[in-house]
């Protein structure tokens, strides 16, 4: 056993923004699915190997079974859909859960040829949201290589800062009072913040 589930974890959700649906992942996307993750774009900053065909559906029916967020580690992967077309992958790590350090760790990746429209930061905001308003989450952060531009870009359009890039890594994290205070809610006095450097 992995430690006490968390009473206001989550499971199977299903979250619908302004253009988009994210939900867990579906078997039939298998073609959308390796697509996704075949395209060298894609790829570039992910530490990901290749895959055939055949390694890519049994990546997605691994990730259909990362439906929930209720203990240290868990895993959340919802497809991003819009108009009923797989167009990208968010995901969430329950990384620390008692409070009030809870943390979490988030990722995104969105197809190449649906990039620029703001489809990432669409999906994270829901997922910061999840985190912090639902979960009470303390802090998230985001792992990338630190050549990857756009993710940091992205991060720091929703009010993450840098807190340590060394060895192609970059990590940024957005506490809780950061969060509130970038989405206008008033921030509690006395919140943990993230090491800036």
């Amino acid at each position: 056993m992995r430690g006490p589930a968390v009473p206001d974890g989550v499971r199977s959700p299903t979250i619908v923004t302004e253009r988009l649906v994210l939900r867990p992942h579906r078997i039939r996307e298998a073609r959308a699915w390796y697509a996704l993750q075949s395209d060298p774009e894609v790829l570039r900053y992910l530490a990901w190997p290749p895959r055939s065909r055949l390694s890519s559906f049994k990546h997605l029916l691994d990730r259909t079974h990362h439906t929930s967020l209720l203990r240290k580690d868990d895993f959340l992967a919802l497809a991003v859909v819009r108009d009923g077309k797989l167009v990208g992958d968010i995901s969430m790590h329950l990384r620390k859960v008692e409070l009030p350090e809870r943390q979490f760790e988030i990722g995104w990746i969105i197809a190449t040829d649906q990039q620029g429209h703001g489809y990432a930061r669409e999906s994270a905001e829901a997922m910061l949201g999840l985190a912090f308003d639902r979960m009470h989450a303390q802090q998230v952060i985001a792992k990338m290589r630190s050549q990857n531009e756009a993710s940091r870009m992205l991060a720091t359009r929703l009010g993450f800062v840098e807190v340590v890039n060394a060895n192609d890594t970059r990590l940024m994290a957005l506490d809780l009072d950061r969060y509130r205070t970038s989405r206008g809610h008033p921030s509690d006095a006395g919140g943990g913040a993230a090491e800036e450097s």
